[in-house]
């Protein structure tokens, strides 16, 4: 399940993207001004970025973005229609926009042309490993595991980026929050957990890998299965 970040100071409009964007099985983040939205970035795969916000505007915002996250697909909202604003928003990094009033339905439809293009898939296939993300289920050998919601988080971050090593700091961030008041031991008896649901041999483990002294990666190979 990727998760997206809605970015608006506008409730209403709030409201109506977490209703559509959650039934399409999305993880959601919600910020209402632009600081908020860059201190709550790092835990998403995609932004949907209003223009007109307290604090920070959503052109700031777009560059930090660009800057500190690269490949961070940024879907930019705009309440106005000249040609002008919308290259402008274009050049500061945002991959995508879209003129209010819009189409919830069109919203939808352009997070997840976004979401693939950056090379998040529906479907994860590793081997005898199967994460169906939509249904927010994994599957070993056909059978389904009893992941909880915190191991299911931490299965799917490792594993949309395979080769990639997280920081125990990182992982915490991205699955319980940047607010959680937690310590690096947390992550090693969900990690310890989620892997005895693999049946992971732990001095050889065939997904999860321990990089000593920084923390875990997701082995190195190319995942099977639909872009």
């Amino acid at each position: 399940m990727a998760n997206v970040l809605i970015v608006d100071d506008d409730p209403a409009i709030q409201q109506i993207l977490r209703a559509y964007l959650s039934h399409e099985g999305y993880g959601l983040l919600e910020a209402g001004d632009g600081q908020e939205a860059l201190d709550k970035a790092s835990q998403a795969d995609l932004v949907v970025l209003d223009l007109m916000l307290p604090k920070r505007s959503g052109w700031e915002v777009a560059q930090i973005l660009r800057r500190q996250f690269p490949s961070l697909p940024i879907l930019m909202l705009t309440a106005r229609n000249e040609e002008q604003e919308r290259v402008q928003g274009l050049d500061l990094g945002a991959d995508d926009y879209v003129t209010k009033p819009f189409s919830p339905r069109e919203v939808v439809a352009r997070v997840r042309a976004l979401l693939r293009r950056s090379g998040l898939k529906d479907e994860l296939v590793f081997g005898d490993l199967r994460i169906r993300v939509r249904e927010r289920a994994a599957y070993l050998k056909g059978e389904a595991l009893p992941l909880s919601k915190l191991e299911y988080d931490l299965l799917l971050t490792l594993a949309h980026y395979p080769g990639m090593v997280w920081s125990r700091e990182r992982l915490m961030e991205r699955v319980w929050g940047s607010d959680f008041p937690g310590v690096d031991r947390v992550v090693d008896v969900h990690i310890a957990g989620l892997r005895k649901k693999l049946a992971e041999d732990s001095d050889s483990p065939r997904y999860i890998e321990t990089v000593r002294g920084v923390g875990y990666r997701f082995r190195e190979a190319t995942p099977e299965g639909p872009p």
